[in-house]
């Protein structure tokens, strides 16, 4: 018995010195979705709560995001959003595919799928409400709007 537990007490600890990066690329706050889109206060504060941690380069890392094997899935998390949607880098990313990226952040909200439930339940206060995504489709639809997207508008209630 005290064998098994040493030895896993030395593969916790060993597991610790296999860190992934944790940082916070730099780069232009006139490049960011708010600075090139002005979204109304009430989509910056949504987008800023419950949004930015995993799609932009502005993530708070949590004290447990220093912690194997919790440190790979956030450093993945974070990771992968940023490689999907970052809000940091919004000027970079050309019409179309800005387009096409309202549209799906409307739909991810609408439909349940963002923020991950893992990261609602993990930070409190970050899950969107009904009227919350409603806002946020209803800001994406107008973007897309008065982009002249030509891609068919996502409903924002069901």
């Amino acid at each position: 018995m005290w064998k098994v537990l040493g030895i896993i007490i030395l593969l916790v600890v060993a597991i610790q010195f296999a860190r992934p990066s944790r940082s916070n690329p730099a780069s232009a706050p006139e490049k960011s979705l708010v600075a090139q889109m002005h979204p109304p206060a009430e989509v910056q504060g949504i987008l800023a709560r419950s949004c930015n941690d995993c799609h932009s380069n502005l993530t708070r890392w949590p004290w447990y995001s220093g912690i194997a094997p919790f440190s790979w899935i956030v450093s993945d998390d974070v990771r992968d959003g940023r490689r999907h949607l970052n809000f940091s880098l919004w000027e970079d990313y050309e019409q179309g595919k800005r387009a096409k990226l309202l549209a799906r952040i409307c739909e991810e909200t609408r439909d349940g799928g963002m923020p991950l439930w893992a990261y609602t339940v993990v930070h409190r206060g970050t899950a969107l409400s009904r009227p919350e995504r409603d806002q946020v489709c209803h800001w994406t639809a107008s973007e897309r709007a008065t982009a002249g997207a030509s891609a068919q508008l996502p409903q924002t209630a069901h």
